[in-house]
């Protein structure tokens, strides 16, 4: 059996983010968690959208494929379609996934898609110098609201919830929660189903607010007695605002996209339809 390391799937292409930035931590766990699947990469596809996230493809010995911006959800879950023995994730930002591509998240969840969405939240546009995002804090002062955002943040495990994840799960990219987010991501790559990370991925350079001090501060792994497969309690704990809980929230086993498709497609076969035929009908 041949034997891999986390060594074996860094790419040719070294990363471009500031030094220090949040984004090394879902790197890191995803190279050992490749290594700990012992899986060969050409076995991995993932897919981004736009931000410093969104180059992370370029980094990892795998398939990859650097979208448009906020369209890496149905780019995926085509690869997916086309070739369902790939593991396929993709990586985004908040800015990238809950708003030019915030239509797109509901219907890859409740499609129930056997895949992992990473979303890489540092609470900000961080590529285009720091404006505000939708999960930017309430009064969030950046070069694009120099007053003080006015909106309420969106809460992307709520949404996820709602929209019909059947794996839900907030990890933390800080050193200090690394080999839980190895966990996680894991957990969700052998979930049958959609699988969606929330991970707290801070930016260095233009967030001085949601930083690594303020998440250690306050972040709480979910209690061990937590029901998973309670969606209200798993969504009254994403509602909960004295803390940031990281873990599984929650997780269900449901028939996916792919299954699904093929019990389609075999009563497509067994009705006998002439392919040809209708062509010439067509001709």
């Amino acid at each position: 059996m041949t034997r891999y390391t986390p060594l074996d799937y860094i790419g040719r292409n070294k990363p471009v983010w500031c030094a220090g930035c949040g984004d090394y931590g879902v790197l890191t766990a995803l190279f050992n968690v490749f290594s700990q699947k012992k899986i060969d990469a050409k076995n991995v596809a993932i897919i981004s959208g736009i931000g410093c996230s969104g180059r992370l493809p370029d980094f990892i010995k795998a398939y990859g494929f650097h979208g448009a911006h906020g369209r890496a959800l149905p780019i995926a879950i085509g690869v997916k379609v086309a070739n369902p023995s790939l593991n396929v994730f993709v990586v985004g930002g908040d800015g990238d996934g809950l708003s030019i591509g915030a239509g797109h998240f509901p219907h890859a969840a409740r499609k129930n898609i056997d895949m992992t969405y990473i979303l890489m939240d540092n609470s900000l546009f961080g590529m285009t110098k720091g404006q505000f995002s939708p999960t930017s804090p309430c009064k969030f002062e950046s070069g694009s609201s120099p007053y003080g955002t006015l909106e309420e943040p969106m809460d992307p495990i709520a949404l996820s919830l709602i929209y019909g994840s059947t794996f839900v799960a907030r990890g933390y990219s800080g050193p200090s929660k690394l080999n839980d987010l190895i966990n996680l991501i894991r957990q969700a790559m052998e979930h049958k189903g959609f699988s969606f990370i929330h991970v707290l991925s801070p930016c260095i350079t233009y967030n001085k607010v949601v930083t690594f001090q303020s998440l250690n501060a306050q972040v709480v792994d979910i209690d061990e007695k937590h029901e998973i497969t309670d969606r209200n309690e798993a969504l009254a704990l994403a509602l909960r605002e004295e803390k940031l809980y990281v873990g599984l929230f929650y997780k269900i086993t449901k028939p996916t996209f792919g299954e699904r498709l093929i019990t389609i497609s075999e009563k497509c076969g067994k009705r006998g339809l002439d392919i040809e035929r209708l062509y010439v009908n067509f001709t």
